[in-house]
């Protein structure tokens, strides 16, 4: 089985696509997530694994996006805890650590932990993972990385520091997707979702009135501006329910409040 992820061995992502597919995977590593969705779609690979959301910084709007534009299908989810490490080179200490390069968010995580290390430089870097290969295979030392603990194995690096998170109950939601001509049998318990409102006055109001009249709880819901209609929103919603067909039932009604709805999943809820 082939699995797109994004980054390299040692990414989170890996770490996702072992734990939900199993070890025996041939992994496809992608640099950005935007590479993702054509190799699915030319049936290079039968899943991808997208992160979609992080319990601090909240939802990644453009892998929805990205998922709604090709048309791709979201067939499971895995809540993965972020586990921040800072590793190098075996015999290298902090107070021998220069500069540190990481992923944005993985700095931006970890920032109160290096105000007690002021001579230590933060850079920004495009994986986690492919940080610390690189501190292994260029032997580059007074480097660190953040990444899991998992990249420190498989790149022969040091821990120097463990979890170093700011915040130690930190999460990232990740999806599965894959070509939505693919037929499956699911015993759905979550649906994502995004949909439009007619220009009317109470329309969000009347949306959520019927999920609630029919026992299905709105998990999530974020707005993301529609490119070609200046100040029109489409809203990207997740939705959570013990009755599939009660669920079916909300959707048919909403279907006559909004201008448009499209189902992007239907899968288990896994938190």
């Amino acid at each position: 089985m082939k699995i797109a992820i994004q980054g390299i061995k040692g990414s989170y992502h890996h770490i996702v696509a072992e734990n939900y597919f199993g070890a025996e995977i041939e992994l496809v590593e992608c640099m950005t997530f935007v590479e993702m969705p054509d190799i699915v779609l030319r049936n290079e690979v039968d899943y991808a694994v997208m992160a979609i959301e992080n319990s601090i910084a909240g939802a990644i709007l453009p892998n929805y996006a990205l998922i709604d534009e090709s048309d791709l299908t979201i067939v499971g989810e895995y809540y993965l805890g972020i586990n921040h490490n800072l590793m190098a080179l075996p015999g290298q200490k902090i107070e021998d650590i220069k500069k540190v390069h990481s992923h944005p968010m993985a700095l931006l995580q970890c920032r109160s932990f290096f105000k007690d290390y002021p001579h230590i430089k933060l850079i920004e870097d495009v994986d986690t993972a492919d940080v610390a290969k690189r501190i292994q295979e260029n032997k580059l030392s007074k480097i660190g990385a953040i990444a899991s603990s998992k990249a420190a194995e498989i790149y022969e690096l040091n821990i120097v520091a463990e979890e170093i998170q700011t915040i130690k109950k930190n999460y990232t939601r990740f999806v599965i997707v894959q070509k939505k001509e693919v037929l499956r049998e699911v015993t759905a318990t979550k649906a994502s979702l995004k949909f439009v409102l007619k220009h009317e006055s109470g329309s969000l109001g009347e949306v959520l009135m019927l999920l609630a009249n029919h026992k299905v709880n709105l998990s999530k819901i974020q707005s993301l501006p529609i490119i070609d209609c200046p100040w029109e929103y489409a809203f990207f919603a997740d939705l959570v329910f013990e009755d599939y067909q009660e669920y079916k039932n909300a959707i048919s009604d909403i279907r006559s409040k909004v201008s448009s709805l499209k189902i992007l999943g239907e899968y288990k809820d896994n938190k």
